[in-house]
């Protein structure tokens, strides 16, 4: 079972009547202990418990107890002799009202109402042989919301098959990302009106969900309408509530899959969700293996953590802008040129996934601008950073997506903070219409045309036009750059499992460079895409990599 999975499954544990004598096998169930498991551990024959409880040797050891006696069980479970020879690595006791549980290993407690519990299964992971990082573990929210769109998404498709194929895969992508964003805005006051989007698809589409589709395809239209055209719209009442948002999100075509009961059901509950708790990298990264059938079983494990990110960050630029702030003290003159330098940055990822590394420089970068502006006593100055110094290139069609919209969320948390929220509300609407991230093949690309030289304009091109991607939004606009630093985590792939395209890849870059080439990690591809560009303009770049490429055969070769 992967991370979603587990996090559905207890869920309904926590939402059922307690049964204190199947509560143990219940919850190991959910963490995916096999029937046979279970059978012994109820016959005895593993059960190593000596408190009437359940002892899963090397794994947990679980009682319950009678009302208000949770803290005492508890302290037995922990005392118990069988505990430690078992080595189990947790305890946990409850009594249907409250849970207390320690993980043995680090010493990590969870106390809570037993109708809560489900929102620390995260702690819990270990059990079912997932070690995860911390973010992952305290991300109930984003795993939550993960595995909700994807039930939402699957059966979207199997009343809209067509929109699987890959003439329609894009369409229902971006309507995914269009309910992402409309949930976001309903919980966070964007749309003025808290829970807006969900109680007007409740009130006004049937319970048969029959109209599902059009209702949500009219506020749709709705955000795509200026709100002095409206009059002329033919424009339901209801669908005017909504503001204009616009930015390319709702612009085009307003097509919304057919939903069956089920569909609406899942819609409704993943708008019942706060989605004020989300984390845009985490999240961004959870959700992007939803449209990849091959990649669900994966769901919630895809996750580059804060801090590896960080330690490609830091070294690159983060800690030398650090330094300088540091170094300027509360000097205003200094603090303005830092403030001029952050503005002028350009972070470039070439293997962006959906953004993670982005929304991070991104996250980083506005709080160094935050001491900056208090320092000089300009505490809510709008942000001087924008997005579109932030730019990426993806392959995958959804993940483009996400990480577009998860620098749009990531621009508004820092903005609640920073510049308080009815500011930060009322400059958030309409949204920018710059397109800052590309989808297409990084390695076919020319960087050059999507992060130029100083001084010049941007202008996507592909270096080879069958591979220019499809009903791709021109990015054009003026680059007023500074310094350009290259990141990310590229796949690695050795030479013997890639595929014929991704050996074409690695041709057109290294033929007539070395005869060697073949041999090489397709990671090598993104080095010297890298090295390249940085002989045209000045630039610094850090790939999170196998060291193969710095060890062995390989190091003659690049």
């Amino acid at each position: 079972m992967n991370a979603v999975e587990i996090e559905q499954a207890i869920s309904d544990l926590a939402e059922q009547p307690f049964d204190a004598a199947e509560f143990p096998y219940a919850f190991l169930e959910a963490f995916g202990n096999k029937d046979a498991t279970l059978k012994r551990l109820r016959q005895g024959v593993s059960n190593k418990s000596d408190l009437e409880g359940v002892l899963q040797t090397n794994n947990i050891h679980i009682a319950t107890s009678p009302a208000g006696a949770v803290t005492q069980t508890f302290g037995a479970l922990r005392a118990s002799p069988a505990t430690a020879k078992a080595k189990a690595k947790f305890i946990l006791a409850t009594d249907g009202t409250t849970l207390e549980a320690e993980d043995l290993t680090t010493g990590e407690t969870v106390a809570c109402a037993y109708a809560d519990f489900h929102d620390h299964f995260g702690f819990f992971l270990p059990l079912a042989g997932i070690t995860t990082v911390k973010q992952i573990r305290e991300s109930a929210f984003d795993i939550k919301a993960t595995g909700r769109l994807n039930r939402l998404y699957v059966e979207l498709l199997k009343d809209n098959p067509d929109w699987g194929t890959e003439a329609r895969r894009h369409d229902m992508n971006h309507f995914v990302a269009r309910l992402i964003f409309c949930f976001f805005a309903e919980d966070t006051g964007i749309f003025h009106s808290e829970g807006l989007f969900t109680t007007t698809v409740s009130q006004f589409s049937d319970k048969d969900s029959g109209n599902t589709n059009w209702v949500i395809s009219e506020i749709f239209r709705g955000m795509n309408t200026k709100l002095g055209d409206r009059a002329a719209s033919d424009q339901r009442n209801w669908a005017n509530a909504f503001p204009y948002v616009n930015g390319g999100l709702f612009s085009g075509d307003a097509d919304v899959p057919r939903f069956s009961k089920i569909a609406r059901s899942y819609l409704l509950h993943i708008g019942s969700l706060d989605w004020t708790k989300i984390n845009p990298d985490i999240f961004g990264s959870m959700i992007q293996a939803v449209a990849d059938e091959g990649e669900r079983s994966a769901l919630g494990m895809h996750y580059t953590s804060v801090p590896n990110i960080l330690k490609v960050l830091n070294p690159l630029f983060l800690d030398d802008l650090r330094a300088q702030m540091e170094e300027a003290g509360d000097n205003p003159r200094k603090l303005l040129n830092l403030r001029a330098r952050m503005a002028k940055i350009r972070v470039f990822d070439p293997a962006c996934g959906s953004g993670n590394f982005l929304v991070i420089a991104y996250k980083e970068m506005r709080a160094i601008e935050a001491v900056i502006n208090q320092r000089r006593g300009e505490a809510d100055r709008k942000a001087d950073i924008p997005k579109t110094n932030f730019r990426g290139i993806e392959l995958r069609d959804f993940a483009a997506e996400i990480a577009r919209l998860a620098l749009i969320i990531a621009e508004f948390q820092c903005d609640v903070p920073y510049r308080g929220a009815m500011q930060a509300r009322a400059e958030f609407l309409p949204l920018n219409a710059q397109n800052w991230i590309t989808q297409g093949n990084a390695l076919r690309l020319d960087w050059l045309s999507i992060c130029p030289p100083t001084g010049t304009r941007v202008r996507f091109q592909a270096e080879d036009l069958f591979h220019t991607p499809l009903d791709q939004a021109q990015i054009d606009f003026e680059n007023e750059g500074g310094e350009t630093y290259i990141c990310g985590n590229p796949p690695y792939l050795g030479s013997t499992w890639q595929t014929t395209e991704q050996k074409e890849d690695l041709g057109r870059i290294f033929e007539g460079r070395t005869n060697s080439w073949k041999s090489l990690d397709y990671v090598s591809g993104w080095f010297m895409k890298a090295a390249d560009f940085g002989m045209h303009t000045k630039s610094v770049a850090a790939f999170v990599s196998t060291n193969s490429i710095c060890q062995g055969q390989q190091v003659p070769i690049l």
